[in-house]
């Protein structure tokens, strides 16, 4: 399905083919036209496109990716759903979270930070992150929840649509975010339930999902609304943690001197605020 979305994807005038829209019986390219740029046998092409063939080349996939102007986010997804499915070993873990990293994340405070894994659950968060991302759950809400998942956040919170103006975006995003994690972890059953899950519940999930766009969303600017202190624009970088590359540390700052900043400095306001609260009560 991944080779056919792309397919449908490009039209004759991409590759320069005249206009034949008359006689053809397709949406895009025509497999035989794809085979043709990648210089492969239609039968064989077919094979691949219907997932009849675990064994092509780096190179086929490579002339394939180039045929079908993917970006490198696709190319690697292309990749990895053409290599040979292994038996498992062993199932497949739950998510771990170094202690130190927790630590760090929750040192950090100019900014909101947080740690995301594989299937977008929150693993890791500081207060500013926390005041900014969940703070409309209360204490107990989230402790029944377990780890704030991300995805089902956008899709299953009437929340998140007041918190993302751009909520169709952010949607694409997680989307294409989460099909290339599947992608990378086809034997995970907790991913897949997720997956399942989100397709059942949420009408807008199902239809992003079966459009099989790929992406990886390495840095950019997150616009979000917060009822204390209204829209922020915040710029947002991600790394990759070396140890466990499926997790990757996302710190969001504001420009100096923009209004966002002047917002985040009143969240840290409002968070040292809190802080005193607690202190004072501790102490009586």
């Amino acid at each position: 399905m991944f080779l056919q979305s792309y397919r449908n994807r490009l039209r004759p005038s991409d590759i320069g083919i005249g206009d034949d829209s008359r006689h053809r019986r397709v949406l895009g390219l025509r497999r035989e036209e794809v085979a043709q740029l990648a210089g492969v046998s239609v039968n064989y092409y077919t094979r691949l496109e219907q997932g009849q063939s675990r064994h092509a080349s780096p190179e086929v996939l490579d002339a394939l990716a180039r045929a079908l102007r993917l970006d490198g986010d696709e190319r690697a997804h292309l990749h990895a759903l053409a290599r040979p499915a292994k038996p498992c070993d062993k199932p497949v873990q739950e998510e771990q979270l170094r202690p130190g990293l927790a630590g760090l994340v929750d040192a950090f405070n100019s900014g909101p930070s947080v740690i995301i894994g594989r299937k977008t659950d929150l693993l890791a968060w500081n207060r500013m992150a926390q005041l900014l991302f969940t703070d409309h759950l209360g204490a107990a809400e989230r402790e029944q929840a377990g780890r704030v998942n991300l995805a089902r956040f956008i899709f299953l919170d009437p929340y998140a649509h007041k918190l993302y103006p751009d909520w169709a975006g952010e949607a694409r995003d997680i989307v294409a975010y989460l099909r290339m994690m599947a992608g990378r972890h086809p034997a995970d059953p907790r991913l897949a339930g997720l997956i399942e899950e989100l397709s059942l519940r949420s009408a807008e999930f199902s239809a992003l999902w079966s459009a099989h766009a790929v992406r990886d969303k390495t840095h950019g600017v997150r616009i979000v609304y917060h009822p204390l202190v209204g829209r922020l624009s915040l710029d947002f970088e991600t790394l990759r943690l070396p140890e466990a590359p499926d997790q990757c540390l996302v710190i969001y700052q504001a420009k100096a001197g923009s209004s966002s900043a002047a917002g985040l400095r009143q969240l840290h306001d409002v968070l040292a605020a809190r802080h005193a609260e607690r202190e004072t009560h501790a102490r009586s």
